[in-house]
């Protein structure tokens, strides 16, 4: 799939057309029509199915961005699978799943997102955008740029397999060529984050079922407590979630995808888990037969459906600055990478994206892009650290059935009651709005750093009781509500500024109330930094829980 016709030179040119630079390119063309982009791809198209990629489970910003922004529901709903949520198995060492603590939803939350095939998705996206007139050249390589700082055009070197080397000069120049990242390397932004985990996955041609795990068990009376605990849900289809296997350092994914694979991956802190234990597909179900027996139990009979293996040594890493006045930016993995764990890799595509094209609107416009651009950044800047913070030294965490829950239920309020409206509500841009709200968001942000101070001491002294109980985030009505208020439209400026501050508001009831738990579970904890950003409001017995009740409290 190529054009060769490149005798008008572009507008944009956008250097990789994976998910980022498609997403990209087709955003601009949404916002610009005569806008003229071309995309040069590395890799030849169509590409394989179940392409060997990451970022194949979306959440809420990104599904919206797809759906909404981009106009490929249609896509999405026929051709992918919708998510049945996230879903936390506490199994480490355990073969009997319906025994532990489980943390997910018993019915879909109302707001959809979804599991993406990204052969099936990108092939998609490489014919949407000639479809809509973008001009895409794969198997191209770029081979040197030349950026411009007087307003004279960019020069970018990029050549065709087997072809002659070519010479294109663009207004403007965005590198979505992922971890090669040509602008970063040229310019010397790269830098390094506090977040050393690595990660291994791998790619099975055939679905992963554990839906049928505990009737695999040899326990007696296995087949009706097995029974028992496939009724939690409403349908027998947790294999539709992004089903995560914890343990203390480490979390393990289980993504299927439309093409009938299953992505399996194992993401680690080496404090815990050192890479070369698991870095060959032999030594990963060796490390799986020791920490999670019953899908080493799945995949030993489909060793010969393995179809790719990767890994990641460090896979989180920072970079300086992501967008320029002088008409060049940085999207997707091409400038920072957080984390898998909560998949917020898509979301950040779509932010980037949004302020890309936000840029290149003005520019196009004959506005003055110094202002919005340093903004932008520092708004930018702001979402990856606040996000950062929900990483950094917490992998402790995953293997402990009473800390984790509170802490996912945190993360997810404060997802979806600040960035994620921000994002839903098209406010991204908005620096009205941003400017009124600055301290709200100041507020929000703060917390948010205290809170997981709070989470991992608090992890530290836990008694990690793993009982055979669900923490069913589908009975919690306020949570369902917060999910569902994504999808309100056109909110005015001042309903839009009333959510956000009770956004804070509820953050502050939250962490108050989980301050308190976890006092009271442990009195000799120090939770005074975290105290100190609270009202005394905050610490009153609220009229109605924000957590879910204890796992003894289910139990009895």
């Amino acid at each position: 799939m190529h054009t060769d016709t490149l005798t008008t030179p572009p507008d944009v040119l956008i250097m990789g057309g994976g998910l980022a630079g498609m997403t990209l390119a087709l955003q601009l063309r949404q916002r610009l029509p005569d806008l003229n982009v071309l995309v040069l791809e590395r890799r030849p198209h169509p590409v394989p199915l179940a392409a060997h990629k990451v970022g194949e489970s979306s959440v809420e910003i990104g599904a919206h961005y797809f759906e909404h922004t981009l106009g490929l529901r249609e896509h999405l709903q026929g051709q992918q699978l919708r998510k049945f949520g996230f879903r936390f198995f506490f199994s480490e060492g355990r073969r009997d799943l319906h025994r532990v603590t489980e943390l997910g939803a018993s019915r879909p939350l109302p707001v959809p997102s979804y599991q993406i095939d990204r052969g099936i998705f990108e092939n998609f996206l490489g014919e949407e955008c000639q479809r809509r007139g973008i001009r895409f050249v794969d198997e191209s390589m770029v081979r040197q740029i030349e950026l411009s700082e007087d307003g004279s055009p960019h020069t970018v070197h990029w050549q065709r397999a087997g072809g002659e080397l070519q010479q294109t000069q663009a207004r403007w120049v965005v590198d979505a060529c992922g971890r090669a990242g040509l602008i970063k390397k040229k310019l010397g932004l790269a830098r390094e984050n506090a977040h050393a985990a690595h990660a291994v996955w791998f790619r099975i041609s055939e679905r992963i079922h554990l839906d049928g795990w505990p009737l695999q068990s040899d326990e007696a009376g296995n087949e009706e407590a097995a029974q028992a605990w496939r009724e939690r849900c409403v349908t027998p289809t947790r294999w539709l979630s992004t089903n995560h296997l914890v343990g203390a350092g480490y979390w393990v994914w289980l993504i299927p995808l439309a093409s009938g694979s299953h992505s399996v991956g194992i993401v680690a802190d080496p404090k815990y888990h050192p890479l070369e234990r698991m870095n060959t597909f032999e030594n990963a179900m060796a490390w799986l037969r020791e920490f999670q027996p019953a899908l080493f139990d799945d995949l030993d009979g489909k060793r010969d459906k393995l179809q790719d293996f990767a890994f990641f040594k460090r896979f989180s890493y920072d970079c300086t600055q992501v967008f320029s006045e002088h008409r060049w930016a940085l999207t997707g993995e091409a400038g920072r990478f957080l984390d898998p764990f909560y998949s917020p890799g898509s979301d950040f595509i779509a932010i980037g994206n949004t302020y890309i094209t936000e840029l290149i609107a003005r520019d196009r416009a004959g506005q003055r892009l110094a202002a919005h651009t340093q903004i932008y950044e520092q708004v930018f800047r702001s979402f990856y650290d606040s996000t950062l913070a929900l990483y950094v030294d917490q992998y402790g965490l995953f293997g402990d059935p009473e800390v984790l829950p509170t802490k996912v239920i945190w993360d997810y309020t404060y997802y979806w009651s600040v960035l994620a409206q921000m994002f839903c509500q098209q406010r991204l841009t908005d620096l009205a709005s941003l400017g009124h709200l600055r301290d709200e968001l100041a507020v929000c942000q703060q917390l948010n750093v205290e809170v997981q101070h709070f989470l991992r001491a608090w992890g530290q002294v836990s008694q990690r009781r793993n009982l055979p109980v669900m923490l069913d985030q589908a009975s919690v009505p306020w949570f369902v509500e917060l999910n569902r208020s994504l999808h309100d439209e056109n909110l005015s400026d001042a309903a839009f500024r009333d959510r956000i501050r009770q956004a804070a508001l509820t953050l502050q009831q939250l962490a108050g109330e989980l301050l308190q738990r976890g006092l009271q579970e442990h009195p000799g904890l120090d939770g005074s930094a975290l105290a100190a950003l609270l009202p005394p409001q905050a610490m009153e017995k609220p009229a109605m829980s924000l957590l879910f009740p204890s796992a003894e409290a289910l139990a009895a």
